[in-house]
């Protein structure tokens, strides 16, 4: 199984690939306003790469639930220059998680290779999938239900694994017969946390197997997300070894791309996980 982002390349199976977090924000629930300046946003994402990072995902607007929305303007001046910055330094893809195609083709100019679609699944025309398929960028393609600012509201599903299964059949069929983008670019994530509850979110965790059968990478976030502070009654800073666990179990069960604010300490994880793994296929 072959992924491709412009000029990157990445082949399964092969260990998962650790996507660390670069929130240039003032608001985001784990570190807003951290790296709000671009040199230390800069910094950070080089401190992410010498941890172990192989892709950086880079977002000037806050998608936590409930977060404001940020005008186009805005999101361009707190990302274009740290891209331009980061893509001189760094030989790892850099991601832009955005829901403005705009913004988007602007970080792709800038030297981004990946579009991390947090609105896949509410879009009604063709314009951002069709700047993917002209940069030949890397896409993913990320499940919520509603907004930011609404999803968390009242996420009502008849069978949760399911009906984002059939979301990601259908949106896997427009990109490649409406628009062209191939099958190579595309990445799959059934988004834990967005518009889902608790219960949602662990069984869609439990059935991570079921999405496998796309034969397209699967990415998770689970990093410091509040369904885990619901679950453990545990605030932000403490919810690293829960966000550890659910990394590793989701490797296990087929993931290929985790999205962390914790790079080292989940690529540590990862890597015991994924030794444990290969030799257990003997022993069964």
């Amino acid at each position: 199984m072959l992924f491709t982002a412009r000029q990157f390349q990445f082949r399964f199976p092969r260990p998962a690939l650790i996507m660390g977090v670069v929130n240039v924000t003032p608001d985001s629930f784990c570190d807003g306003g951290k790296f709000l300046d671009p040199g230390a946003a800069v910094a950070h994402a080089l401190k992410l790469v010498s941890d172990g990072a192989e892709i950086l995902d880079l977002g000037g607007e806050s998608t936590r639930p409930g977060a404001t929305p940020v005008d186009e303007k805005e999101e361009l001046r707190r990302v274009i220059p740290v891209i331009e910055k980061l893509s001189a330094q760094v030989k790892v893809p850099i991601s832009i998680d955005t829901t403005k195609p705009a913004v988007a083709r602007a970080a792709l100019d800038a030297g981004a290779s990946i579009v991390n679609d947090i609105a896949a699944a509410t879009r009604t025309d063709f314009t951002m999938w069709k700047i993917v398929a002209e940069h030949r960028a890397g896409y993913i393609v990320m499940h919520a239900q509603g907004s930011p600012a609404t999803m968390q509201e009242n996420p009502v599903y008849r069978d949760v694994v399911r009906d984002v299964s059939g979301f990601f059949s259908e949106r896997l069929g427009m990109l490649l017969n409406e628009v062209g983008v191939p099958m190579e670019q595309v990445v799959l994530d059934p988004g834990i946390g967005f518009g889902k509850t608790l219960e949602h979110n662990l069984t869609l965790l439990a059935g991570l197997k079921t999405f496998t059968k796309w034969r397209r990478p699967l990415l998770i976030g689970v990093s410091r997300k509040s369904f885990i502070g619901e679950l453990l009654d545990a605030e932000v800073p403490n919810r690293l070894p829960a966000s550890l666990a659910g990394a590793v179990l989701a490797v296990g069960d087929g993931a290929h791309i985790i999205r962390t604010h914790d790079v080292a300490e989940t690529v540590q994880a990862v890597q015991m996980a994924e030794a444990i793994y290969a030799r257990k296929k003997n022993v069964d």
